[in-house]
């Protein structure tokens, strides 16, 4: 593991059998992957050259060097399905563990799976819990002074390095004030969710509401539990408000 006061990426193996698809084509099969973090928030992986069962082809871009190295850019080409600049390699990078590895953008792919189980969005962690507790206090959301949700049987999700959200039973919320949104978004610690937008009025709240319908099997204590984002409505525990979080969904 690579962490130090001038090298701050950390780079750690990963035993896990990872694969990623292209159009169809196996990219990349491997028990050698390495979990890289980037920045502080989740890790990407990272897959040793030779490993790849694609062409890369270098795409000549000229990219601005960061903490990491200096990035050069490739396409991805499998069987003729071509990923324009979907993998990166940072053959100058001061941290020695990147230079012969590859990420591909994990959008760009189409499937990728740790073992046989789908990875949604990015790796999984091994530094990040997820805790999921039934609980009877009482929580009341209000937006713009108004009540639009209220429960005594919310499941609390305690999430590291996130504030605790509070789901609650469909029931308990005003589904007359919701909207879908058709935004749809991956995490790899519950799964898909589906959002809500809320409209008071002539005002609209956008994507203030999600739900995971069938959640992963380490999250099914929320399947069907809706969630409002805390750093944008007024929350009441047990009659007492909250103060909104600071947080990247602020």
């Amino acid at each position: 593991m690579s962490e130090t006061k001038t090298d701050p990426v950390r780079v750690l193996p990963c035993a896990k059998r990872v694969r990623v698809y292209l159009g169809g084509q196996l990219v990349v099969d491997t028990v050698k992957a390495s979990m890289v973090w980037e920045h502080a928030y989740f890790p990407t992986y990272y897959f040793p050259v030779d490993e790849l069962r694609v062409k890369l082809e270098p795409t000549g871009d000229t990219r601005p060097a960061n903490h990491l190295g200096t990035p050069v850019g490739f396409d991805v080409i499998a069987d003729g399905t071509v990923a324009p600049g979907a993998a990166v390699r940072y053959l100058d990078s001061p941290t020695p563990e990147l230079q012969n590895l590859v990420r591909l953008d994990a959008k760009a792919m189409d499937e990728w799976f740790e073992e046989d189980e789908p990875i949604y969005g990015h790796p999984r962690d091994p530094f990040h819990r997820v805790d999921i507790l039934s609980s009877s206090r009482h929580i009341r959301v209000e937006v713009a002074g108004q009540t639009v949700a209220e429960s005594h049987n919310p499941r609390i999700l305690f999430e590291t390095g996130l504030p605790a959200r509070y789901y609650l039973p469909l029931t308990d919320i005003r589904l007359d004030l919701l909207q879908h949104s058709g935004t749809r978004t991956m995490c790899p610690y519950k799964g898909n969710a589906e959002y809500w937008s809320l409209k008071l009025g002539e005002d609209l709240y956008p994507d203030l509401v999600w739900i995971y319908r069938t959640p992963v099997p380490e999250s099914q204590k929320i399947a069907g539990f809706a969630s409002f984002y805390n750093e944008k409505v007024d929350i009441y525990v047990d009659g007492v408000l909250e103060s909104r979080p600071q947080s990247p969904f602020s």
